[in-house]
């Protein structure tokens, strides 16, 4: 192991103690000096050297993410693997070491973590000068069914009573392109996604374009979003009726939503009404703002890597509400390791699409390296040997959609047949997007249209 998985600053004979404390080569995107750091200033660091230091207690909180369906004792020998003599720890003190710790160390590892990660040159994210980031919520982070969990986050209601288990809401902003995580927030579902969202609008800045669906579509909301002066491109309800003050060239027009001036672009794609703020029709034309509101959807794309890949749908594992506190912010924090790993890989070869990297393939590299207790020795390897098994295993560019996409319902996963989906898979090649007029005038023009390829 490199020497930033081993004690600093640890009293005189006590540094094998510290020796678990690393996560692999993920070590290097959360070193041991930054938990130290984190630790001092939530006052978690323990009072006495302790056979568990809270350091260890960490890390280990941060492997039981890694490996999501492995009990304390198995984690702890994938983490121990590589030590002679290693300790023995009963079950009773993983718990008592994860309480000590508590969630306010994870939490603060995460903001450190989360941000925008590409530069600005990377392809895929940025339109024109904008960083294009999108709100989006969840709600199918299941934790166990105890009364603790229970009060706290209540359960979900569904047409024959209410689900087995109960929910955490969770809401992030996500930097589309690479779907790192600017920011998250959770809590319990009775709490809007509205709400838990303007939690986060201070993470905007100027130089951001948010993309947001429907949910969004609230005056007050939007007035808000626009005081952070980042623009944004938000779907609203087609069944919104808003005054036209000027129509514009490409087919748009200009609004208001409450006071707030914002241009208005209805499309039929399966009729899309959008809102923005890039007023200029010259600039930012409708068809290319229709086109760039898809990439909203790689939003969807870190929750199935952030739910699914990384922690295998299984249920948390906490029964009370500051374990999963925890466990949430612990998941988060591996999370946006890995995407910062990616990136720092694919911003290696000029030209590669983040879109490309594998983020299985990272988790998988990141297991193996932490059972062998493997981390960067080369402090110039910005790469590491995650980063190379992601450019070995490059995905192809982007590929057309399988089939007509459909919402899926969070509380079961058998759904009633859908008459507007096809039996079997349909490769969609291009879209057809035509820019229409809500309120024609006496002499209309003829409808702006634009195919959109979405693949070879």
């Amino acid at each position: 192991m490199s020497d930033s998985a081993m004690s600093t600053g640890a009293e005189p004979g006590h540094g094998a103690l510290f020796t678990p404390g690393h996560l692999g080569e993920l070590t290097w995107q959360i070193p041991a000096e930054l938990v130290d750091a984190v630790l001092a200033d939530t006052r978690a660091t323990e009072r006495r050297v302790r056979v568990l230091p809270s350091r260890v207690g960490v890390y280990f909180v941060l492997a039981l993410c890694l490996f999501p369906g492995l009990g304390y004792a198995k984690v702890w020998a994938k983490l121990t693997a590589t030590i002679p003599d290693r300790i023995s720890v009963s079950t009773k003190a993983f718990r008592d070491l994860r309480r000590r710790v508590g969630a306010a160390p994870l939490r603060a590892l995460f903001e450190v973590l989360a941000g925008p990660v590409a530069a600005p040159s990377t392809p895929g994210v940025r339109f024109g000068r904008y960083r294009t980031v999108a709100f989006d919520g969840c709600v199918s982070f299941k934790v166990p069914d105890s009364d603790r969990n229970r009060c706290w986050l209540g359960k979900l209601r569904a047409s024959l009573g209410v689900t087995g288990y109960p929910v955490v809401r969770l809401m992030t902003l996500v930097e589309t392109g690479t779907r790192a995580l600017v920011g998250a927030v959770f809590g319990p579902p009775s709490t809007g996604e509205v709400d838990y969202a303007r939690a986060l609008l201070g993470l905007l800045g100027t130089d951001m374009l948010v993309l947001a669906d429907r949910g969004f579509d609230a005056a007050e909301f939007l007035t808000d979003l626009a005081r952070t002066r980042a623009q944004f491109l938000v779907r609203l309800r087609i069944t919104r009726r808003l005054p036209v003050l000027a129509r514009l060239d490409d087919g748009s027009h200009l609004s208001r939503l409450g006071a707030l001036t914002v241009r208005i672009i209805t499309a039929d794609v399966a009729t899309y009404r959008l809102a923005t703020t890039l007023l200029d029709p010259r600039r930012h034309p409708a068809p290319q703002l229709v086109g760039l509101y898809h990439e909203r959807w790689d939003h969807e794309i870190a929750y199935l890597a952030l739910r699914h890949t990384l922690g295998e749908g299984r249920v948390l594992r906490s029964t009370d509400p500051a374990g999963i506190e925890q466990e949430m912010w612990a998941l988060l924090t591996v999370y946006q390791a890995l995407r910062r790993a990616m990136v720092t890989a694919v911003e290696s070869r000029p030209g590669i699409d983040p879109d490309r990297a594998s983020f299985t393939t990272a988790l998988h590299t990141a297991k193996d390296l932490l059972v062998a207790s493997q981390t960067i020795s080369d402090p110039t390897d910005l790469v590491g040997h995650i980063g190379r098994a992601v450019l070995t295993d490059l995905l192809p560019p982007r590929r057309p959609r399988a089939s007509v996409r459909k919402v899926k319902s969070p509380l079961s996963r058998y759904n009633k047949k859908d008459p507007y989906r096809p039996d079997r898979s349909t490769p969609i090649t291009s879209l057809t997007t035509t820019i229409t007029d809500p309120q024609p005038q006496p002499t209309t023009r003829e409808p702006t249209s634009l195919t959109t390829s979405l693949g070879p």
